[in-house]
């Protein structure tokens, strides 16, 4: 979708976010939101697990009690990307069902069962000179998501800060914003016990209130921005807020010349077909030349059944007569769609080398019964997330068991792959002594 500044009729929520549509937040609303949150964040930090896991609950229940005025805003927003000619997989990405509501829902619950990382002791020790070192895990303070469509994570992300103890700042994209203000309010109505503006909307629908959120250092701590490449690199290009980048994902799945190709079809077909609008879904199948006549046929069958389009190389052509040429640019791109570059390698290197060369760093897989190739593969990348013998989509906060996610981050700092709530804290030494001088 690219980075998302249309404007759709916002309606009014409390808290500081008084609306009409279109607008443009000037730097003091963009501020006084920002500076809200650093009071919320220093009142949160201190509060203990059962508050914000009851706070959670509440929020859960809110959201799916109050659905049919999130159903009513989320109808606005689709009818108007409808409207504005957007492409189907990204209205799949915007729109809300009952189904999706529940599974926010659910979402946060299970982030209310998960352990508080605030607090965690990550390394101690006892000094010659007597002094006690320890090494605990503290809230980032505020965090700042700038995110397109997809309002689901929304309710993940205000979730996941909760628990770590974060004060949050939502910016989604202007065709989310009727979705997210419902959702928004909702939540901040249900959290009880937590301080006041734990949980705020970005004021602003147009690129100006981005700007300023970039420009609030000192009062926010961490921006992530989640979406397409050109919303990312944005941020990252233009922040003076330090950014965790998350990426995209051209994801790659391999089968190899020992491959179970039962086992083979089963995967691509997940990766590529059960949801077509999110990162972890594949975008590019290699396919090692030993097993091409016995796999390719099966695969492009059962690809083919499901409306895939494969872009092929001239061998694997060979296989689907109704298939179009590959380009350079089908190799690098994030299609999000039902679009799939597909190509014939003669090793495992070889297949290696074009991830490396053309793959984001998200999540690539192999099919193999070789153990030492499934080895070699891991090794021979540099991805967030390697796969073998299972799906691209496995690549989830939600099934690593870490909860709702942030965003999945393809950088390699702190925050690499799925990034849950030890991501979303920093550390802080405490360090005891009894009447201790250096001298």
């Amino acid at each position: 979708m690219g980075f998302d500044l249309g404007c759709i009729e916002p309606r009014i929520r409390r808290g500081g976010l008084r609306s009409t549509s279109p607008y443009a937040a000037g730097m003091s609303e963009v501020l006084d939101a920002a500076r809200r949150a650093k009071t919320a964040a220093a009142a949160l930090a201190p509060l203990t697990r059962a508050t914000k896991d009851a706070a959670l609950l509440a929020m859960a229940d809110a959201l799916v009690a109050e659905q049919t005025a999130i159903l009513a805003a989320n109808a606005q927003d689709v009818e108007a990307a409808r409207a504005a000619g957007t492409s189907a997989s990204m209205v799949d990405r915007l729109a809300l069902t009952p189904t999706r509501i529940e599974a926010m829902a659910d979402g946060l619950r299970h982030v209310a069962t998960l352990p508080d990382p605030i607090g965690e002791v990550l390394r101690g020790s006892t000094l010659a000179n007597g002094l006690e070192l320890r090494q605990v895990r503290v809230p980032l303070g505020v965090v700042g998501i700038v995110y397109e469509a997809r309002p689901n994570v929304t309710a993940d992300a205000a979730g996941l800060c909760v628990k770590s103890g974060n004060a949050v700042l939502l910016r989604g994209s202007a065709s989310a914003y009727a979705s997210n203000t419902v959702i928004v309010d909702v939540l901040s109505r249900a959290a009880v016990g937590l301080p006041e503006h734990t949980v705020q909307l970005v004021p602003g629908t147009d690129r100006s209130s981005v700007e300023e959120l970039m420009r609030a250092r000192g009062l926010v701590d961490v921006l992530i921005p989640r979406g397409g490449a050109s919303l990312i690199q944005s941020v990252v290009e233009h922040s003076l807020v330090p950014v965790i980048e998350t990426g995209v994902g051209n994801c790659t799945v391999y089968v190899d010349a020992s491959a179970d190709l039962e086992k083979a079809v089963a995967i691509i077909v997940d990766a590529k077909t059960t949801r077509p609008s999110v990162c972890n879904a594949a975008e590019t199948l290699l396919v090692h030349v030993a097993v091409a006549d016995a796999f390719l046929p099966l695969a492009v069958k059962a690809l083919t059944d499901k409306g895939v389009t494969l872009h092929c190389d001239p061998r694997a052509a060979l296989y689907d007569e109704n298939s179009v040429p590959v380009s350079d640019e089908d190799w690098a791109v994030e299609y999000l769609s039902l679009d799939l570059a597909v190509g014939v390698v003669d090793s495992l290197d070889e297949a290696v080398t074009h991830i490396r060369r053309w793959g984001s760093g998200h999540t690539e897989a192999i099919v193999t019964r070789d153990v030492d190739e499934a080895h070699r593969f891991a090794k021979g990348l540099d991805s967030a997330a390697v796969m073998v013998n299972a799906s691209t989509r496995f690549t989830d906060g939600g099934e690593f068991g870490f909860g709702a996610e942030i965003g999945i981050s393809t950088q390699k700092l702190h925050a690499r792959g799925p990034m849950g709530l030890p991501e979303l804290t920093s550390t802080t030494y405490v360090v005891t002594g009894n009447g201790h001088v250096r001298g």
